[in-house]
């Protein structure tokens, strides 16, 4: 059969009833879904602007250039830290070699295990005023309590250190695969032209791999933007705390939403900043041959710098947080296996499980209707999709909250006119509408390691396939899914793992008396009982190394 046969009997499958059916589903299921991610941020946009400008005059003149100026200076810290350490963690253990750099390949990638709330707890409690390192200094000197000076912990600076060591890891994945992929071409003709080898990186190796860093330094920057347990544990007054303390404490749900625009407006910013700033750059290998970097044996002093550099990250992200919270979590009196405990963990599997398997269905039905249909109207429905990574938590659960709230009231108040019944709060409160924010929050994650594992998948299959007479659900139930499992597999966890460590969206939108895992240790750490918060802290990072643990075998791997 020529090529032109091929394309015509495909052709011939693809018109018949039950593939347009089939594409129809798939397309209508797909916009669904991008409307459902583009809802909360065009409802914080409406509930803002119909508010008022009286609010938004009360903001600007109180609290709003406190936030911004604290949300930009935390953003620039944690951005500067996660590009300094994953960038030159990444070269090190990429480009040079030492005795042990194959095992730090792997365990610079365990701080990603930590939500950044939780190393707070850890070092508040060993580096406070009352903890062991103070008082140490303290029997060990004799000064009194204002007689020395040690740096505070509960500081913007302090939470920037926090969550520089837990979102490092995206930066260094992504560095570490540029570097793996260049050749040394451009690397030595730099230094054939009288560049340092330090010289070279700066000018060359660097450069090029800009793209891939930063998309790291861009999902650590909006991890940190979206961040509510760190800084509202250290009192750090930001655009995330804002939001929650204008829903709950003063129950302004217009203040709330328009602090949620402005959030929103930030995040999407920085987005959109980084792909114009990029422009059109494209890096391309010279030459035909693809000849790897000759990796630098280091000696010496460089040799034990390499160490330092490469271990301190490891013992202050992962080591030392984790002896820290077992000797907690063994002075508390928190029972793991109470009945109380059993319930959040119940709760917390409940959550990160139905919403897990919520948001790979949504990621496959967008991905086979980008695939089935390409153009710009499903290219748009993935990108709107994609949008909710961007959007913090605490956003997303604003913009939910406020039209399903209306959506309630009205229809008790129908109900009542009409058939005098009572309705109350059907949607807002629900588990369900929570799920949908996890959906929506984490959807980019799962969308992108399905279509990372479709791409492997040859468009001759789906050929073949159709001309065999399998319509599309077909096609994907027998062809892709199977081919795809590791890949769906991936997206699952990852989206477990998430959800699992979500703080602001769970703390806003949860159902009455419905705690989680990550609830409980806020709930805990901020009574100041933080031996206690220590026990489903510990949970929270042992189900987060299931990912990561993939994650090292893969980098193993190489």
């Amino acid at each position: 059969m020529t090529a032109t046969d091929t394309e015509k009997t495909y052709a011939a499958h693809g018109r018949r009833g039950g593939s347009r059916a089939g594409s129809g589903a798939f397309k209508a299921v797909g916009l669904v879904i991008a409307a459902a991610c583009l809802l909360p941020m065009v409802a914080v946009l409406l509930a803002a602007l119909t508010g008022g400008f009286d609010a938004v005059g009360h903001l600007a003149e109180t609290v709003l250039p406190r936030y911004a100026g604290t949300t930009a200076a935390l953003v620039a810290m944690v951005g500067i830290g996660t590009f300094a350490i994953g960038v030159g963690a990444a070269w090190l253990v990429t480009m040079t070699r030492f005795p042990g750099v194959r095992l730090f390949e792997m365990l610079l990638v365990l701080p990603l295990a930590f939500p950044a709330y939780v190393l707070a707890y850890a070092y508040t409690h060993v580096l406070d005023h009352p903890g062991i390192v103070q008082a140490t200094l303290r029997d060990f000197t004799g000064w009194g309590p204002r007689e020395y000076w040690f740096p505070e912990i509960r500081s913007l600076p302090g939470a920037a250190v926090m969550l520089v060591l837990v979102l490092y890891p995206y930066v260094y994945l992504l560095a570490r695969a540029a570097f793996l992929q260049q050749t040394a071409g451009a690397f030595l003709a730099a230094r054939a032209l009288g560049n340092t080898s330090l010289q070279a990186f700066w000018r060359v190796s660097l450069p090029m791999a800009r793209p891939a860093i930063a998309t790291g330094v861009l999902l650590a920057i909006m991890e940190t933007v979206a961040d509510f347990g760190t800084v509202s544990y250290f009192g750090v007054q930001t655009f995330a705390t804002g939001i929650y303390t204008s829903w709950f404490s003063l129950a302004d749900r217009t203040g709330a939403a328009q602090l949620a625009l402005c959030l929103l407006a930030f995040s999407l910013m920085l987005s959109v900043g980084e792909r114009v700033s990029r422009g059109r750059a494209r890096y391309h290998q010279a030459g035909k041959q693809h000849t790897k970097m000759p990796p630098a044996e280091l000696y010496g002093l460089r040799r034990v710098a390499a160490w330092v550099l490469c271990g301190l990250p490891i013992l202050f992200g992962f080591v030392l947080p984790v002896i820290i919270l077992v000797n907690m979590g063994l002075e508390s009196e928190q029972n793991l296996l109470s009945r109380r405990y059993v319930r959040f963990l119940q709760n917390s599997l409940t959550l990160a499980g139905t919403a897990a398997l919520i948001t790979v269905v949504a990621a496959v039905c967008l991905g086979v209707y980008q695939r089935l249909q390409p153009g710009r109207l499903s290219s748009g429905a993935s990108y709107v999709a994609r949008l909710g990574y961007a959007v913090p938590g605490g956003v997303i659960a604003v913009g939910l909250m406020v039209p399903f709230a209306a959506f309630d009231n009205a229809l008790d108040a129908w109900m009542q006119a009409t058939f005098d019944i009572r309705t109350g709060l059907l949607v807002t409160g629900s588990i369900w509408l929570l799920v949908a924010a996890y959906m929506v929050r984490f959807l980019s994650a799962a969308l992108g390691a399905y279509e990372g594992g479709q791409s492997t998948v040859h468009a001759n299959m789906d050929a073949a396939a159709r001309s065999l007479g399998q319509s599309p659900i077909g096609l994907l139930r027998r062809v892709h899914l199977p081919l795809l499992t590791p890949s769906l597999l991936t997206a699952l966890l990852i989206v477990f793992v998430d959800v699992m460590k979500e703080l602001p969206a769970t703390l806003i939108m949860r159902p009455f008396n419905y705690d989680t895992l990550a609830v409980q240790a806020y709930r805990l750490a901020s009574d100041e009982r933080l031996e206690g918060a220590a026990v489903p802290s510990l949970v929270i990072v042992a189900v987060g190394l299931i990912p990561v643990m993939l994650i090292c075998r893969q980098v193993g791997r190489r």
